[in-house]
């Protein structure tokens, strides 16, 4: 009796030593998962950060500020209304010329409603 009660003894230790390692390998494994997901929000905090840092020159570079823009579009408005005064005063004199030699100069004409019209109403002899 005294040795199957060693061999019970023997066997509730080992069940012991068996829940004591299942234990520390749950806890292992825990532990290495805090870690992964730590070490993944570094990487993604560090991505973010440089995704930002590249969207902020790609900025820079292609969108400027608004004040740019702003001066830019005023800019070329201030050139083209330039250009287009400079050609007013260019061609003034040439439109009004031709506009007073097309008032001057009229030709009648009857116009072609008119004749067909005129067609109609003279009764066939």
């Amino acid at each position: 009796m005294a040795q199957s009660a060693q061999g019970i003894q023997t066997l509730l230790e080992a069940e012991k030593e068996a829940s004591r390692v299942v234990a520390k390998s749950r806890q292992y494994r825990t532990q290495r998962l805090k870690d992964a997901r730590s070490e993944a929000q570094k990487d993604i905090e560090a991505l973010k950060a440089q995704k930002n840092k590249e969207f902020s020159e790609f900025e820079k570079q292609n969108g400027g500020g608004s004040d740019d823009t702003v001066a830019k579009a005023n800019a070329e408005t201030e050139q083209q209304l330039k250009e287009v005064n400079a050609l007013y005063a260019k061609n003034k004199a040439q439109v009004v010329d031709k506009l007073l030699s097309g008032i001057i100069s009229v030709s009648p004409q009857v116009h072609p409603n008119a004749k067909l019209a005129a067609k109609k109403a003279k009764p066939a002899a």
